[in-house]
């Protein structure tokens, strides 16, 4: 019995820890509706702030709670400066690009601290008072924890009391409802948001300061973080700060108790029960249908213009030639952009024609990279272990998609998330077949491909192959039906065609082209790593296509050679790489909000009807 009570506090405890961490962000999307990427740099900067501030300060218990609230202070402050200086600006864009603003702020802010701070973990000395312990059931259980399990629903009862109390909370429950009207009936919204996302990074902030006794500040906090965040917003339901809580205790004691009883599963624990959850309540455990704004913002252009065609022939030849013209690590370069263009590809069928978000495309990936190494270290040649891997990511892609295409918008992302972290965690943990962290190695090409030029030819063959049978896909019947059902599900319906159908050999599309991809990247760099399928490939894939532009094929190629090419000209260039990068996406967002190609095709549009 006393096994029980111990790990449900220690549930308890985490819960409240996941909930700080989780009810800014949810207070944040009600009112702007913004899928706040820098969240987790907020976080992360909380605990840098408050280890400085608390170390500074005597190790008693008023200071501690003092060195809290200052930092919740300052962490509030910069969230509004970033609102004002950012968010305010592309409030109107696309919610995808907003993400896509929001994770170059990201990056800022994680270069901030690593300029600050350094990249050594910053871990806070323990005050006597936090190593004290209380029995219960005959066990001693820390007296910090025990505070924590108390600061989870104090908060709750703070927020609530804000929102339903206060002239201010029943605004923002307005603007949670209907901005709109509340923008006609002469409320100041600009300054709404603004305090809001400011209540929301002080809350994270806070959350990122109580961390600071059971785990150091580090320069991982963040993507970790927006992680959990994010689970813990959508099984809780998208807007509710109630929900957020339930959500974080259910995830808190799944946790607690499983790693006790099932250690092996703890990795994907909190992902199984998002999905689970949104299997049964699309919505989230208290979450209520709201209203997304559509992926694609124009239908995909019609096929190339005649002038498209010759500069896409020229680029093609101009690839073909690179290796006389480039040393080898020119061609390693190239032979990664290729790659990089067909998952960018592949991800695009789903996010464009479909109109289905997803930030866990890396997983199709991975999978294809894995079977195409166990095949050859099987015996198989390498050619048709490429193909297998294709094959295989296309299936479960398939497989997927039977499950999730009903869903959309950032409930359908998450769990495309969520199914992502589970492919990580198993070729983690199941060392038997995947090697886990030390991967599969010594998967090289075959002895007619070896060598940078010959190996470059044949992934610019396969991934250009790939392209062009996504494009021949896209500008069939097919796409054009996709694309009919992405725009108006009740007249495709009308006019006897499935649109779940169509979503579903969608993903099996953008499976396959994401499968071929991490095969041939298997053999570019000789093994495979559960880092294929982590959260920043899966990024990485998203910023590609977004920075391209999801309204043309030519949109993911452009963002694609772009975002490669700008990453590895300043993590050459510069050890401010990530400043650089940040300042790059967030000033593409600003200028071009529909993406390079996107927004390159609107002025056209204008001007041609001006």
């Amino acid at each position: 019995m006393s096994f029980v009570v111990l790990q449900a506090l220690t549930g308890l405890a985490g819960a409240s820890s996941l909930f700080l961490l989780s009810a800014g962000l949810t207070v944040i999307f009600g009112v702007t509706r913004v899928v706040n990427f820098a969240h987790g740099g907020l976080y992360m900067l909380g605990a840098y702030v408050g280890w400085t501030i608390m170390s500074a300060l005597p190790p008693g218990l008023a200071f501690f709670i003092a060195g809290a609230v200052v930092t919740a202070a300052a962490v509030g402050v910069l969230g509004a400066a970033v609102e004002m200086t950012l968010l305010r600006r592309i409030y109107r864009a696309p919610s995808l690009f907003q993400l896509l603003a929001t994770f170059g702020a990201l990056l800022l802010i994680e270069e901030l601290c690593q300029r600050v701070w350094g990249a050594e973990d910053h871990s806070l000395t323990r005050a006597p008072w936090m190593r004290g312990a209380v029995p219960i059931g005959g066990t001693l259980f820390p007296v910090y924890d025990l505070a924590l399990v108390a600061v989870g629903p104090a908060v709750l009862l703070g927020l609530w009391l804000l929102f339903s109390r206060t002239r201010w909370g029943t605004l923002v429950r307005a603007a949670t409802q209907d901005r709109e009207m509340v923008g006609a009936l002469g409320v100041d919204q600009r300054r709404l948001f603004t305090t809001v996302f400011a209540l929301g990074a002080a809350l994270a902030g806070l959350g990122g300061a109580l961390a600071l006794p059971d785990r150091s500040a580090n320069l991982q906090m963040d993507l970790g973080g927006i992680t959990d965040a994010f689970v813990v917003v959508v099984v809780g339901g998208l807007g509710s700060v109630p929900g957020a809580y339930l959500a974080a205790v259910l995830i808190g004691e799944m946790q607690a108790f499983g790693i006790v009883l099932i250690p092996q599963a703890t990795l994907v624990l909190a992902f199984a029960v998002m999905a689970l959850v949104l299997a049964l309540r699309p919505n989230g455990l208290l979450g209520r249908p709201i209203e997304e704004a559509r992926v694609a913002t124009a239908a995909l252009i019609r096929p190339s213009s005649t002038a498209g065609r010759v500069a896409a022939a020229v680029a093609v030849v101009a690839a073909v030639l690179a290796p006389f013209y480039v040393g080898p690590y020119g061609i390693a370069v190239l032979t990664e952009a290729a790659i990089a263009v067909l998952f960018a590809g592949s991800l695009h069928v789903m996010m464009g024609p479909g109109g289905m978000p997803s930030f866990g495309h890396a997983a199709f990936f991975a999978i294809g990279a894995y079977a195409a190494a166990l095949t050859t270290r099987a015996g198989g040649p390498m050619l048709p272990s490429i193909a297998g891997a294709m094959l295989l990511a296309s299936l479960v892609a398939a497989a997927l998609g039977l499950f999730v295409a009903r869903l959309s918008g950032v409930y359908l992302a998450m769990l495309t998330l969520a199914f992502a972290q589970i492919v990580w965690a198993v070729t983690f943990q199941w060392v038997g077949l995947t090697g886990g962290d030390n991967g599969l190695l010594n998967i090289w090409p075959a002895s007619w491909a070896a060598g940078p030029a010959p190996f470059y030819w044949l992934a610019l063959a396969l991934c250009l192959g790939g392209m062009g049978l996504l494009r021949r896909a896209l500008f069939a019947p097919f796409g054009y039906a996709l694309r009919g059902a992405r725009d108006s599900q009740l007249r495709a319906d009308a006019v006897g065609l499935s649109p779940f159908h169509l979503r579903v050999v969608a993903f099996a599309l953008a499976g396959g082209g994401a499968g071929l991809a991490g095969g041939v990247f298997a053999f570019a760099k000789g093994g495979v790593f559960p880092s294929y399928a982590d959260i920043p490939r899966s990024v990485d894939a998203l910023l590609m296509v977004l920075l391209g532009g999801l309204q043309t094929m030519a949109g993911p190629i452009v963002g694609a050679l772009f975002y490669t090419g700008l990453y590895d000209l300043l993590l050459q260039a510069t050890d401010l790489w990530r400043l650089f990068l940040g300042l790059a996406i967030i000033l593409l967002v600003l200028v071009f909000p529909l993406g390079i190609l996107g927004s390159i095709q609107g002025w056209t549009t204008r001007r041609a009807a001006a």
